[in-house]
């Protein structure tokens, strides 16, 4: 019998599929980790996840593995080789702001000690479960996603809306979102 999964799920692709079942909702606290998702997250506005599911290793090559030091350091002459790399989306103000969400995000390491400190905190250092039955029923964003895109943006970051920052959330298993009937929802208690 087939596992039951979250309705967003594409059964039929199985990238999304290895996705949910073993990365979506699974708490993240490794900072290299949490930068890819940072900068994945924003490369995503305004397109569907696929898109970026299917380009995620060419990111990983063309973001030197989403080190953040690397990527801090980027130049104009690394940005505009980005935007001519047809392995990544190639949007001038999405590369721009992995750049510039590096150089914010090695000040909040320096200040928190790691991004995950800072991060995590703003959930007292655990996930926060929900009980959703249907998709429709989950948020785009919440009060606490809009506060911390507040403190993000005060910070330096830039495509950090509190929609992103709450699908980082999800990503990251800030918040357990999975459907209370998907298979993954018990086993992320």
């Amino acid at each position: 019998m087939d596992k039951k999964r979250c309705a967003w799920v594409p059964l039929d692709n199985p990238l999304y599929v290895r996705y949910h079942d073993e990365e979506w909702g699974v708490p993240v606290h490794d900072d290299r980790l949490l930068f890819e998702f940072l900068v994945l997250e924003g490369a995503q506005a305004g397109l569907s996840w696929l898109t970026v599911l299917r380009k995620r290793e060419n990111y990983r090559k063309a973001f030197d593995g989403f080190d953040a030091e690397k990527v801090a350091r980027y130049d104009e002459k690394k940005i505009e080789s980005l935007l001519q790399d047809p392995g990544i989306i190639r949007n001038k103000l999405k590369v721009h702001s992995a750049v510039t969400n590096a150089r914010a995000f090695l000040e909040v390491r320096e200040d928190f000690g790691s991004f995950d400190r800072f991060i995590w905190r703003f959930v007292e250092h655990r996930p926060r479960v929900n009980a959703w039955r249907r998709d429709e029923d989950i948020p785009a964003s919440t009060p606490l996603s809009d506060t911390i895109s507040r403190e993000m943006k005060g910070r330096g970051f830039t495509f950090v809306g509190s929609t992103i920052i709450y699908a980082h959330m999800q990503a990251t298993g800030m918040v357990n979102d999975h459907l209370v009937d998907c298979f993954r929802y018990r086993e992320l208690l």
